[in-house]
């Protein structure tokens, strides 16, 4: 069975609508915030795979599906595996959820690319330490 990332966090006043609703584009913040708490746990950073693979992970596309609204205050927590990877990219998915309630379902499609924006193998100590996270479909 794989392993999943989890990060929790608070929905604050500038995260919402005047309605205390979240602003449907926060989610997409929330969502990269996760990716790289993700990062961190297994030792990297942004500026770490620059720096030492000469790398970027760039998001190619996004799927997202609201299921119910999240408002100011609460807590909620974000979920993240990896659904599947090739040689350069892999697909993340990322539920948020509220206690039992399932607010936001995503799908995100990363690239490993060099700086001049072309795709880039995965470099092979980022894939060894993801590969726990992966689920049970792996592309070559």
């Amino acid at each position: 069975m794989h392993e999943n990332f989890f990060h929790k966090l608070k929905i604050y006043y500038e995260d919402t609508d005047t309605g205390g609703v979240v602003y449907y584009a926060n989610y997409l913040k929330f969502l990269e915030r996760a990716r790289t708490e993700a990062l961190y746990s297994i030792g990297y950073s942004n500026s770490k795979i620059k720096e030492n693979f000469d790398s970027l992970i760039i998001v190619k596309s996004c799927k997202i599906d609201y299921k119910k609204p999240a408002h100011l205050e609460e807590e909620l927590t974000i979920r993240s595996f990896v659904k599947s990877v090739s040689k350069t990219s892999f697909f993340m998915n990322q539920i948020i959820t509220r206690g039992d309630d399932l607010i936001v379902d995503a799908q995100v499609h990363l690239v490993f690319v060099n700086q001049k924006g072309k795709p880039v193998k995965i470099p092979v100590e980022i894939y060894s330490k993801f590969k726990p996270y992966f689920c049970d479909t792996i592309k070559t």
